[in-house]
């Protein structure tokens, strides 16, 4: 099931969000393994502002999460993680497809999203979900400046491109 995440699960969305991040370690990503997760009171906001899902168990406790933003008039996946423990369920893909839909209904055409070009559960798992690689004219000033502060972060030191969904 996936419901609006609460102010009472963002310290959870820390913990799967570094579980998540384990992964990266085991194809020589140490960086981005090691990376803290987003602060609570970042979290909390896009909770507040109704930009938060997640995806829970029979008992309720979040085992994935997503989050979106607004960047150039289109809806921008933020964050995607699954805990290691429920991955391979199809939960990512049916986070995004909720932010489709919460999207959609807000009058974006399209969902937006920049991530690792040769992690095979980043650009090759967002292609199979409909996500198509842009060319860099295709870059909105908003995407380019967040990939300007990806860079800044050192996540550079792998390819990284923006993808986008029509919705």
């Amino acid at each position: 099931m996936i419901r609006a995440a609460r102010a009472d699960d963002l310290v959870v969305l820390q913990e799967i969000e570094v579980a998540a991040g384990r992964a990266f370690a085991a194809i020589g990503m140490d960086a981005v393994a090691r990376d803290e997760p987003l602060p609570v009171d970042e979290l909390s906001e896009y909770q507040r502002d109704g930009r938060a899902w997640v995806a829970v168990d029979a008992a309720d406790r979040p085992v994935a999460y997503a989050i979106a933003k607004w960047v150039d008039g289109l809806a921008h996946v933020e964050q995607v993680s699954t805990h290691p423990d429920h991955a391979g369920h199809r939960i990512g893909a049916a986070l995004i497809d909720r932010i489709a839909g919460w999207a959609r209904e807000h009058g974006s055409p399209a969902l937006t999203l920049t991530t690792f070009a040769d992690v095979a559960w980043n650009a090759p798992y967002y292609e199979r979900l409909g996500f198509r690689r842009l060319a860099d004219d295709a870059v909105t000033p908003g995407l380019r400046a967040i990939r300007a502060e990806e860079n800044a972060h050192g996540l550079d030191r792998w390819p990284r491109l923006v993808m986008r969904r029509e919705i």
